[in-house]
């Protein structure tokens, strides 16, 4: 291998094992790379290679402008080179999510490997690069992009055996202002009709200032209503005394009054961490235990002026106490004022879920996330350890789980590691990649349980497996190259023999476990039993796993292992259609059987037969309420499961806070799930919502929940009785655009303190669910003006909660919240702002000055830029153009 390195005063040559050098004085050089590449070349190539990444236009000729079947987008692939590359033994892997579908170019091709790794290569034709000069390749791909996070990092650079190198003009920065991952190789959309709609009849309107500053109104500065309230709000509060405060500075002193310390300790350690610690001169906390059948966590808070008492029933209500104590104390003034509080949650489940799947993310964030979640009443951490992209547990006795399934790297062969996915580059030693101890998930589970937090492990199967398939194919090869071939066939997920063609949401056509080997239920109770076992070692038995069981592609059609099956019959299955009901009926009543209750998600429960299923069970509804996800939700709860309310919309927090092409996350059922749209959810009346929101595309819809009968005359759309209800609700985080720990709780802060407002408080302004059925739409008129003013009057006093006393405390736990992006509006020469949440302070600049701060509306002229700064006054928003 040999490359020349010539200018007009530079001669280097360099082969393979030799080096020759003449140097003049240096000039202008550029390098000639012929039909191989050596290490030092690629590594140059990868230094220096520029490439841009450019969405042109969700519409291109030849594509329908409505639906979704045959909808594409065209985009660009810029490569700018600073050396001469003459060679065609290289390649380019990148991450591209929604697949190519066709390349308008002689001399580069683009084929998808998998998933969503694909590959650029030099054609026949390929001319070469030339120093300086721009090769731009021209593409469609499937459906349409609305995001500039949507193009993936890390594009590397193959070429035979040498080591694969990352091309750095596709790796993040981070913006040393606001602390945001930029991706400098993504050109800024600047085309709303083209860029940021997806069909002709998408209404949604891009978030500028102005439609910002429409959206905030009705929400003003009031921060005096924040001094007494707490989020989440409590049942009920009655202020005894406003104009002699009671000081916290001295601290606070407890009379346990043999009411267990280690079960506050945590909720005394935040009280610690705003100024509040234990002291002999403190205040005296007086803890007294009752036993009045309340619900678990309920309390009641009465703050003297000599003195606080809180009375509870368990461990729980003890700490939600000191969590509102906590709640009410301004930072600045440490002090509260006389009242007596009564409180009780509304629902018992109150959740939030963390996918550390398709990125990984450290132990420490999910320590953190524990604190947040305990600090503001939620109480079940649903852990998602277990999909295609990654295995993020080391069980016992099946180290190729972690070994190979717990990182992504260049191994086409996929024998040391999984393949690149999601930009997570060639190497295995990256942030993306790695998985927890058995003493690490000890250490949660403890961490946890002394938060009152109960952790629910959950490894999505059958399909979301391709992570385990694979390691459980590596462990196949080594023992079969040892000659054990039961026990290379023990644990076996796949049969080699099966030739069905599909293809997974995320485009795998290898990642749905066979549900008709004995070896795969041998493999789903080995890890369920290794699992309890470590919840054992914690003190806390595993009372109830979440199998997943979502979008099953089905891999069973033409499997000989399958059609066996069937002609046996031996389990009642007659037909490959009820092979999915009968893997999640069988892996329920395992885990039934060890007294554990099975979880999953609705769509893969609702394929079961409810005759089948153990009664206790528990249904996590991920249903569009605009697409009629409402009817399954009641379909659910009716069977009489623990139904769980995830819906997308409102509740996937991995999905965007405003309608903005920079703002990161996926966006398939919602663009815009700020805190003040979460306020407005009403969970109990799920049809009722058709008042107030609009689907993804900015467009009224409509709720049929009219009466609807089964065969034995009973209505099937809603709740059957009126003591039949959801059993709580829960926040997602999915993690496949979600890279580092710092943007996971950007897009989980604050909305988390939203999420747990809706689940342990029922605002009077919510619609009641109309049992005889009802038609909801933005003319039905059940959310009377009535109903809307007292939520807007409810609203702004949660917003300015948030933004003069809570997000300070986030700051000082150290959390990355969001801060919001700026509402603004110029009118007679003037600026005018708003915020989402009033209290932090506003910035604003022209023609590109220094940045002041916003105090009144003020003359402006020219160019003019505005953004918010965080509590802690150290972290800026995003900024914005006015104009």
């Amino acid at each position: 291998m040999k490359f020349k390195l010539i200018a007009a005063a530079i001669t280097l040559v360099l082969s393979t094992g030799a080096c020759s050098q003449k140097v003049t004085s240096p000039t202008e050089a550029k390098i000639l790379i012929d039909q191989s590449i050596t290490q030092s070349a690629l590594n140059r190539l990868g230094d220096t290679l520029d490439i841009k990444y450019r969405l042109i236009t969700n519409y291109p000729d030849g594509c329908p402008t409505f639906g979704v079947d045959g909808r594409c987008f065209s985009a660009q692939i810029d490569l700018t080179s600073s050396v001469d590359i003459a060679s065609k033994d290289w390649a380019i892997y990148f991450s591209q999510m929604r697949p190519v579908k066709s390349v308008n170019s002689d001399e580069f091709t683009i084929t998808r490997v998998k998933g969503d790794l694909h590959k650029i290569e030099p054609t026949a034709s390929f001319k070469g690069l030339k120093k300086g000069i721009t090769k731009t390749i021209d593409f469609r791909g499937e459906l349409w992009q609305l995001s500039e996070t949507d193009a993936m990092p890390n594009y590397y650079l193959v070429s035979g055996e040498l080591k694969p190198v990352v091309i750095k003009s596709t790796q993040v920065t981070k913006d040393a202002e606001t602390g945001m991952e930029l991706r400098p190789y993504n050109v800024a959309f600047t085309d709303a009709d083209t860029q940021y709609k997806r069909s002709d009849t998408d209404k949604l309107k891009w978030a500028t200032p102005e439609v910002l500053f429409l959206d905030n109104q009705g929400v003003d500065t009031q921060p005096e209503s924040a001094v007494n309230t707490i989020i989440p709000t409590p049942l009920s509060v009655e202020v005894t005394s406003s104009d002699r405060p009671v000081s916290l500075a001295q601290g606070i002193k407890l009379n346990l009054n043999s009411i267990d310390a280690g079960a506050i300790t945590a909720a005394l350690e935040r009280l610690e961490r705003i100024g509040v610690g234990q002291s002999e001169n403190g205040l005296v906390v007086n803890f007294k235990k009752v036993t009045d059948g309340q619900a678990s966590g309920s309390y009641r808070l009465n703050i003297a002026e000599n003195n606080i008492t809180i009375s509870a029933g368990d461990d729980a209500g003890f700490s939600y106490a000191l969590a509102s104590l906590t709640s009410l104390i301004d930072t600045n003034k440490l002090s509260v004022n006389t009242m007596s509080i009564q409180d009780q949650p509304r629902y018992g489940f109150r959740g939030m879920h963390i996918d550390v799947s398709r990125n990984f993310h450290s132990k420490q964030l999910i320590l953190d996330m524990l604190d947040q979640m305990a600090a503001y009443k939620l109480n079940k951490l649903h852990l998602h350890m277990a999909d295609d992209e990654g295995w993020r547990l080391e069980i016992d006795g099946l180290p190729e789980l972690t070994d190979i399934g717990s990182k992504r790297c260049h191994d086409l062969t996929e024998t040391s590691c999984l393949l690149p996915q999601l930009g997570s580059g060639p190497f295995a030693d990256t942030a993306v990649n790695g998985y927890y101890s058995k003493s690490d998930y000890i250490e949660i589970l403890k961490y946890a349980a002394a938060r009152q937090i109960q952790v629910i492990p959950s490894m999505d199967m059958p399909g979301h497996s391709r992570a385990a398939i694979k390691s459980m194919e590596a462990r196949y090869n080594k023992f079969m190259a040892l000659g054990n071939e039961q026990a290379a066939k023990e644990y076996l997920l796949a049969d080699f023999d099966d030739k069905t063609v599909y293809s997974s949401i995320q485009y795998y056509d290898d990642n749905t476990l066979n549900v008709c080997m004995e070896s795969t239920f041998h493999f789903v109770t080995k890890v369920i039993d290794e699992i309890a076992k470590l919840h054992l070692q914690a003190g806390l038995p595993l009372s109830i796993y979440h199998i997943g069981a979502d979008e099953t592609a089905g891999a069973w059609l033409e499997s000989p292992v399958c059609e066996r099956f069937l002609a046996d019959n031996e389990q009642g299955v007659k037909s490959s259609d009820e092979f999915g009901a009968y893997f999640v009926e069988r892996v329920s009543n395992i885990l039934s059987k060890k007294g554990i209750e099975p979880a999953g998600w609705s769509d893969g429960m609702s394929h079961t037969r409810h005759e089948n299923m153990p009664e206790q069970s528990q249904s996590n509804v991920w249903d569009v309420i605009s697409h009629g996800g409402y009817k399954r939700a009641h379909q659910q709860v009716n069977l009489g499961w623990d139904a769980i309310l995830g819906m997308p919309e409102m509740l996937y927090f991995d999905f965007p806070y405003e309608a903005d092409p920079k703002e990161h996350g996926y966006y398939w059922a919602s663009r815009n799930t700020n805190e003040r749209k979460l306020y407005g959810f009403m969970p109990d009346n799920l049809p009722a919502n058709a008042e107030q929101w609009t689907d993804i595309q900015g467009q009224a819809f409509e709720a049929d929940d009219t009466e609807q009968l089964d065969e034995n005359g009973k209505r099937v759309s809603g709740p059957i009785n009126k003591g039949m209800g959801f059993s709580g609700i829960q926040g997602q985080i999915w993690s496949e655009t979600l890279r580092s720990d710092a943007v996971v709780e950007y897009m989980t802060f604050p909305r988390l303190l939203i999420l747990a407002e809706k689940a342990w408080h029922k605002a009077d302004w919510e619609v009641p669910y109309q049992h005889e059925g009802a038609l909801y739409n933005q003319d039905s008129g059940f959310f009377s003006q009535e109903m809307r003013a007292r939520q807007l009057a409810q609203w702004s006093v949660i917003a300015n909660t948030l933004g003069h006393k809570e997000l300070s405390k986030l700051d000082m736990a150290g959390i990355e919240y969001r801060i919001p992006t700026v509402g603004a509006h110029i009118h007679e020469g003037k600026l005018f702002t708003n915020l989402i949440y009033p209290g932090l302070v506003i910035e604003y600049r022209v023609a590109g000055g220094q940045w002041q701060a916003y105090q009144s509306p003020v003359a402006v002229e020219g160019h003019v830029e505005v953004r918010a700064v965080g509590a802690d006054g150290k972290r800026r928003g995003r900024s914005l153009v006015v104009r």
